[in-house]
């Protein structure tokens, strides 16, 4: 029996549409990274349906960019305005360890959306400045060059000195550090300090045995604070550790002791602490992070006594990002858990 033309047609669009629904035309997925920091796009390779586009972090995302179903983040600005206008993100992946400015753009409330951060990124550098300002502490490097800047010889730290006095940080050999917040750029610092005859221990939310190192919770921190000579803060901000070092805790330490806070300035009571060291009841200070920054001029931290003021030095260089992409990439397209994902 033969088919009518209008049957026929009928069909064969019945034939096409079907098709079409089982294989939809192909796309290819968009990937945004920072102009921010030197990106080697050439180490991103093997994901034949991605495309690549650099963005400026300080301007508004291109109109022909906001389809992108991914994006890199690092020291961005427009957060805000590709919250409200980039709809089809699936994933941000900040190069920070933590990705405060993606959170508080209102990205922490979109659920289809996933967060990791450039945890591990880094270690070493936060590692290095950490080990730095502890011996510029130990050693004094801070008031040698005040000496210096007023053409004055600091003959009282030169020549013969006693060899690890008791009741006093000079060296990290023998001195005790504890590690509050025992994370990877605490297993990343520790190496360091034992090699120079340290002795580490850390405080953290859950104890254990961590690479060789007995950490403690915090609960213990009364017992371990009055037998600390320096204190290394790297903990992480969010509002359990808001003042987490305040008056009460920096009484326990030794009057001798050093406070370095490499973590996140919201954990310290900075009027506590300048008060601590302007009447002589704690030994010194080197702080890589402050509640606000730029540190505003009228601070009193600039003018506190034994206070090291590092200005958010300590990162800043994030290392490896490439590979943290690429790997969370694959484990993107294949449907897998990402790492560091908040």
């Amino acid at each position: 029996m033969r088919t009518s033309p209008t049957r026929f047609i009928r069909a064969l669009n019945t034939h096409l549409t079907t098709a079409a629904a089982a294989n939809p035309p192909h796309r290819t997925m968009k990937l945004l990274y920072p102009t921010s920091l030197a990106f080697n796009e050439q180490a991103i390779t093997g994901f034949p349906d991605l495309t690549l586009h650099p963005y400026d972090v300080n301007a508004p995302i291109p109109d022909s960019l906001i389809d992108a179903e991914i994006l890199v983040t690092w020291t961005n600005t427009n957060l805000a305005d590709a919250f409200a206008r980039m709809k089809k993100l699936r994933w941000i992946q900040s190069l920070a360890a933590g990705p405060n400015d993606v959170l508080s753009a209102g990205f922490a409330t979109t659920s289809s959306l996933t967060i990791t951060t450039g945890s591990g990124l880094h270690d070493r550098t936060v590692a290095e400045h950490t080990l730095g300002l502890l011996l510029a502490a130990a050693r004094r490097l801070h008031e040698m060059r005040d000496f210096q800047l007023q053409g004055k010889w600091p003959g009282h730290l030169g020549g013969p000195q006693p060899d690890r006095p008791a009741g006093s940080f000079r060296t990290l050999r023998d001195a005790r550090i504890l590690i509050w917040g025992f994370g990877n750029i605490a297993k990343t610092l520790t190496p360091h300090l034992l090699a120079l005859g340290a002795t580490v221990r850390g405080a953290a939310r859950r104890p254990g045995i961590r690479d060789g190192i007995e950490v403690f919770a915090e609960d213990k921190l009364p017992e371990l604070l009055p037998e600390t000579d320096a204190l290394v803060m790297i903990l992480p901000g969010d509002p359990s550790t808001d003042n987490a070092l305040n008056a009460e805790r920096l009484a326990l330490l030794p009057k001798h002791a050093w406070v370095v806070n490499v973590g996140r300035g919201s954990a310290v009571d900075e009027d506590a602490l300048a008060g601590a060291l302007d009447a002589g009841r704690l030994g010194g200070a080197a702080l890589d992070v402050f509640k606000t920054e730029p540190l505003p001029a009228e601070s009193r931290l600039w003018k506190t006594k034994n206070l090291i003021v590092s200005p958010h030095a300590a990162g800043g260089r994030p290392q490896g990002a490439e590979e943290l992409i690429v790997e969370n990439l694959k484990r993107f397209l294949a449907g897998e858990e990402l790492k560091n994902v908040i």
